[in-house]
């Protein structure tokens, strides 16, 4: 059995989508409350999120000065778990410091989306069917209009014009949130938000949303 670090958006939910495909079991999503969450989005509807995928969800709020004490206590805590599935592209650091950690575990690393084209990527998470919103962005980088835009085509033109911006935001450009597609039984509608500002970043305040099965 495997765990899915989930973070609610486009890449560890696609992450997730290629592990089940290629046959990994996985028993939980794992997903981090930080203090300083650039996402955006609350936990309340992540785990709305995660129980349309009908896969159980463990929740933990986590601090940045003790994050990997309680990342290590947390996977510890779900039992005889194999292994556990990432969602990271191309950051070698983040690369070193799982490899590291997982060896610490005794568990093992899977990366399915780990050196995919980017731009490839995307057209690969769209044409699956799948459908994610933009929910907060650096103000530097993407205007406030695309909060709550839906992760097209159109968008990936836009960032493809920005010098050294990447189309899949794995810099921290912008983040995202998946609200259907073929890992779930059924969608998110955003029915009210507002846009707010703050530290130099946009952020979708979903205020309202239904669900359709």
């Amino acid at each position: 059995m495997y765990l899915t670090s989930w973070s609610g958006g486009k890449d560890s939910c696609f992450a997730c989508y290629r592990a089940i495909k290629k046959d990994f079991k996985v028993a939980y999503l794992v997903h981090f409350v930080r203090e300083n969450n650039l996402h955006g989005v609350a936990p309340e509807l992540i785990k709305l999120q995660a129980g349309l995928s009908g896969i159980p969800i463990i929740q933990k709020e986590v601090s940045s000065n003790d994050f990997e004490s309680e990342f290590k206590d947390t996977v510890k805590r779900t039992g005889d778990i194999k292994g556990m599935v990432f969602g990271d592209i191309y950051l070698e650091e983040h690369r070193t410091w799982l490899e590291r950690v997982c060896k610490d575990l005794n568990i093992e690393m899977f990366m399915p989306i780990w050196g995919v084209n980017t731009e490839r990527l995307m057209n690969d998470f769209i044409n699956e069917g799948f459908e994610a919103i933009v929910v907060s962005g650096k103000q530097e980088v993407i205007d406030k209009k695309w909060m709550g835009h839906k992760v097209d085509n159109y968008l990936m033109e836009y960032l493809k014009k920005k010098p050294g911006v990447d189309v899949c935001g794995e810099n921290g450009e912008y983040h995202t949130f998946v609200v259907g597609g073929p890992l779930f039984k059924g969608r998110i509608d955003i029915t009210e938000s507002q846009v707010i500002e703050r530290d130099g970043y946009w952020f979708l305040d979903i205020k309202d949303f239904t669900t359709v099965r």
